[in-house]
């Protein structure tokens, strides 16, 4: 839909809640698997900055994601 459709349909509070949820187990998965993939394939400090980094990543986009949720739905 356009721009108006998205933004009519986030002011519902279900649909909100949802798209929260989805944004927040969703970047936890891509963390989780990302931590996987880097715990596999590399070794010593290089593994432990690569983790952090990603699990910055990863809440950085939630915390992005869901502000800008926020001032869409309110």
């Amino acid at each position: 839909g356009d721009r108006a459709e998205v933004l009519d349909s986030l002011a519902h509070p279900a649909m909100a809640i949802l798209t929260a949820l989805v944004l927040f187990f969703g970047l936890r998965h891509f963390a989780s698997g990302a931590q996987t993939m880097i715990e596999d394939y590399s070794h010593g400090s290089t593994r432990r900055a690569l983790v952090i980094f990603v699990t910055i990543l990863s809440y950085g986009l939630i915390a992005t994601g869901l502000f800008a949720l926020a001032k869409i739905a309110l």
